[in-house]
């Protein structure tokens, strides 16, 4: 997860915070790091960009994006299907 973690920080260009600083269960919107709708969508070019997953709708991604383990749960169940 250290690695998903590197990737979130450097698409968001949270340049204050180090991997160790994020919680793998850590909420990433609101009371947890806090990011916004335009990080959600900095967060869905990632997936696409670095994984080619794509989200099938706005719901999935409110359960996708709720922790770094939960992204990186999808990844994992998800890869090997959206690949090109």
């Amino acid at each position: 997860m250290a690695d998903l973690k590197k990737q979130i920080i450097a698409q968001l260009n949270l340049k204050d915070l180090k991997p160790e600083d994020i919680g793998d269960d850590q909420p990433l919107f609101v009371e947890g790091l806090g990011l916004d709708s335009i990080d959600a969508l900095e967060l869905i070019v990632l997936l696409q960009q670095e994984y080619k997953i794509k989200l099938a709708n706005a719901e999935e991604g409110q359960s996708v994006f709720r922790s770094v383990r939960t992204m990186a749960q999808y990844i994992t169940d998800h890869q090997g299907k959206s690949t090109a």
